[in-house]
């Protein structure tokens, strides 16, 4: 299993679960990351921070260590 942060730029996925014991979780699940939902991959500076992820239409930047916590 894969984590969001390993998508390349235009890469689809489907959330399959969120990993809960990151401390990151609950503000992942509160912004509209929830399992079965589809993300893709906009946007990775060359630095890492932040990721920007399209879901649901909107356009949502999480840092990189956040998005670990997105299993695809």
């Amino acid at each position: 299993m894969r984590s969001a942060s390993e998508l390349k730029i235009g890469e689809k996925a489907i959330i399959s679960d969120i990993d809960n014991s990151n401390p990151s979780a609950r503000r992942i699940l509160e912004v509209g990351f929830t399992p079965g939902e589809e993300i893709e991959l906009l946007f990775k500076p060359v630095f890492g921070d932040p990721l920007g992820f399209s879901i649901r239409g909107t356009l949502i930047a999480v840092r990189s260590s956040e998005a670990k916590c997105i299993l695809i």
